[in-house]
């Protein structure tokens, strides 16, 4: 398929810039994946959508402030640094910019030198490898010099950093938010258990491979970059339970579909597993783990597109996208969200 195939109409004043005060008051569109037919709700309604037969697959990863603005020690230029992955030993794959004035051996100083970066490889797409230098905890450092790394199609200023984190938010290490999460509160998870609903938490850590733009026009040229997750022992028992007794799995997320995807096994088992994906769910592909989704509206000719097109048609989703225009939905991260499922009347 092309990446043209997944392109459509948006105009820019319904991206969203700012989230709305009450989470769960975000708008909902309800898509039969099979039929294409849809319905317009509030988020608040996805109980009603939801049974005991359900369970619900939360990413419980946490944003890090991974955005850093320094300076180079040598020349004074600014430069700005987006930590993506922890490859371990203090070593971070990062998009540097501007790249080409960073060098093998430059030194990148933040906070006068309470965080230095120095970098030891250089890729393709503005990918950087840096060595972080610092004294003290890192997370603690971050939370001083680092900003919350919104996207570049927001353009107001985030006034709470936590509108930018999902309440159930866990494990640190993300560059960008799992946005289907945001529209939970604490009290709407917990009528859901109320309801029988049983919720069960893995992790991705997002970074580049989520929100890399797809630059090649055939979708099966296009490389993932690798994301890095982890499903508990608890959380497989759980999950392999739920599949031999004939629930739905419902993922919350592009990034929780990601994890179960990659991490079901020939058998249809889960296992419990600490690796990397580099995952690319595009029409075409077989869905193994789950059954529905809850997502929000998605980028043109993005990955994330092409992933909720594999679930529910390509067809059927641009028909849907192009119906949330015309009602005005709100888009992308902070915006409306989507319940993509059979839906029985």
């Amino acid at each position: 398929m092309k990446t043209s195939d997944f392109d459509y109409y948006l105009p820019e004043e319904l991206i969203a810039q700012t989230p709305l005060k009450d989470r769960t008051s975000s708008r909902l569109m309800v898509l039969d994946k099979n039929t294409g037919e849809v319905w317009h709700k509030h988020f608040s309604d996805i109980l009603d959508y939801l049974t005991p037969n359900d369970v619900l697959v939360l990413n419980d990863t946490k944003v890090i402030p991974a955005r850093l603005i320094g300076e180079k020690i040598d020349t004074g230029a600014v430069i700005e640094v987006l930590l993506l992955k922890d490859k371990g030993d203090n070593t971070w794959e990062c998009l540097s910019k501007p790249q080409k004035r960073v060098k093998i051996g430059s030194v990148i100083s933040f906070g006068d030198g309470k965080l230095k970066a120095e970098c030891i490889g250089l890729e393709d797409e503005g990918i950087t490898t840096f060595k972080l230098i610092y004294d003290g905890i890192l997370v603690e450092i971050l939370d001083e010099l680092g900003s919350m790394p919104l996207p570049p199609y927001i353009h107001e200023k985030l006034e709470d950093k936590n509108r930018y984190q999902t309440v159930y938010a866990k494990h640190p290490g993300s560059a960008a938010a799992p946005t289907a999460g945001l529209h939970f509160t604490k009290e709407l998870l917990e009528k859901i258990k109320e309801k029988g609903i049983e919720i069960i938490p893995v992790t991705l850590h997002v970074g580049l491979g989520t929100f890399r733009p797809v630059n090649v026009e055939d979708t099966a040229n296009h490389k993932m970059h690798s994301e890095y997750y982890e499903i508990s022992t608890s959380s497989a028992e759980r999950l392999n339970e739920a599949k031999k007794a004939g629930k739905r799995i419902v993922a919350v997320g592009t990034t929780s579909v990601r994890t179960l995807e990659s991490a079901i096994h020939e058998d249809g088992l889960f296992y419990p597993e600490c690796k990397d994906t580099d995952i690319f769910i595009y029409p075409g592909f077989k869905f193994k783990a789950i059954d529905a989704l809850i997502t929000n509206f998605h980028l043109p000719k993005s990955t994330l597109i092409m992933l909720v097109s594999a679930l529910a048609g390509r067809d059927n989703i641009l028909n849907a996208y192009k119906k949330a225009v015309e009602e005005k939905y709100r888009f992308f991260s902070f915006g409306d969200a989507m319940f993509i499922s059979e839906v029985k009347k």
